[in-house]
């Protein structure tokens, strides 16, 4: 009896020390966060409506224009922790930096409604495609060609689909398919106005087509691009670094889409709920924003009144670390303390989002060039 009594005190210490040392173990030690690995339908479509806020126009319908986004992948690869937070703006150039650094959930803002509703419809192609060649078919509505497989390279499955005329009758079987998956399987509310919008938007790849150059307003509208240059850019070694690169990249953002974890909000940077609101869940689920794109916004926000203010000042509700990276494009880039123009297209610049919060709070931004001076190729 003795022994076991000892045996039992002996149990007693020790459930003591475990305890004790659990209370010691660093912060940093304990688990990361709490993201769910998948959202349900229900709770997806509340955060869609309950996280965005009125919608406001853009001067661009789309922006997907910026093929130096490859660029800075690299890099970003190298420096991003895979399985944190990823932050964004406008429609699919997201997704390469999402199948690139790998996060945990996605948050994709813009001010126009028309956004959200494009992330749906490419959250229904994803969903009902089993690969790359199924998916730009239902994109562009066109017959997939023979011969492609899962290891056919990015440039030849747009080689071979930009050899294929439209098909009218796909269309219409596509997108009733769609709407369907999105209102029948989903379960989502899709106002009749939504509905519509979803129409137009779809007809809009159906005419255009993964290989022409887009018109005025669409993909490529500055410098003429199709999405077919887009999808095929390249890093400064030469590798494809699009969504659609790889079948990898595709599998990737397919599960992501399938799980509920790219959620597109409505949401102006310089509004006071979208961004407000990713940051709240965010903290609540203990999880840290690795990378927010902002493509070229901040601009636009220095052109209107205070809104870069409002914007730096949801910049800062965000929870961040030292390793927490904002991307941005811009036709001027820092060269040691002067900024040099950048003759053609964008750069694609890197800046540490603690940093200009920092920056921000003591003043030292009054201007476009001010933020600029703090970014890096």
């Amino acid at each position: 009896m003795r022994w076991l009594g000892g045996n039992r005190l002996r149990a007693g210490y020790a459930c003591i020390a475990v305890a004790a040392a659990v209370l010691l173990i660093p912060l940093s030690l304990k688990p990361a966060d709490s993201l769910p690995a998948q959202i349900p339908d229900a709770a997806f479509w509340r955060m869609v409506t309950g996280f965005s806020e009125e919608a406001g126009p853009f001067r661009f319908q789309y922006m997907s224009n910026e093929r130096e986004f490859a660029a800075l992948i690299p890099d970003l690869k190298k420096s991003t922790k895979a399985g944190g937070v990823y932050l964004g703006v406008g429609p699919e150039q997201n997704f390469s930096y999402i199948a690139a650094l790998r996060p945990r959930i996605a948050f994709i803002f813009d001010i126009r409604r028309e956004n959200m509703l494009e992330h749906l419809i490419y959250k229904a192609v994803f969903e009902m495609s089993a690969n790359r060649a199924e998916f730009i078919s239902r994109l562009f509505s066109r017959g997939t060609p023979a011969g492609l497989s899962d290891k056919s390279t990015v440039r030849e499955l747009f080689e071979a689909f930009g050899r294929v005329p439209r098909d009218a009758q796909l269309f219409t079987q596509n997108l009733q398919a769609m709407k369907d998956h999105l209102m029948k399987d989903r379960r989502f509310l899709l106002t009749r106005q939504d509905q519509l919008e979803i129409d137009a938007l779809y007809r809009t790849f159906f005419e255009a087509g993964p290989g022409i150059p887009y018109p005025g307003g669409n993909f490529g509208a500055f410098y003429g691009g199709s999405y077919a240059d887009l999808m095929t850019a390249t890093d400064d070694d030469g590798q494809p670094r699009s969504y659609l690169a790889s079948e990898d990249n595709f599998q990737f953002l397919r599960e992501m889409h399938r799980q509920n974890l790219v959620v597109p909000l409505v949401g102006d940077f310089a509004g006071t709920r979208a961004i407000r609101a990713a940051a709240d869940y965010l903290k609540e689920h203990q999880a840290t924003v690795a990378t927010f794109y902002t493509s070229n916004v901040e601009q636009y926000l220095f052109q209107q009144g205070n809104d870069w203010q409002r914007f730096y000042t949801n910049l800062a509700s965000l929870p961040v670390d030292a390793s927490s990276t904002l991307i941005r494009s811009s036709h001027f880039a820092p060269a040691g303390t002067r900024l040099r123009r950048v003759p053609g297209n964008y750069v694609m610049l890197r800046s540490s989002i603690a940093d200009l919060v920092k920056a921000f709070k003591e003043g030292r931004i009054q201007n476009y060039y001010n933020a600029i001076q703090m970014s890096h190729e």
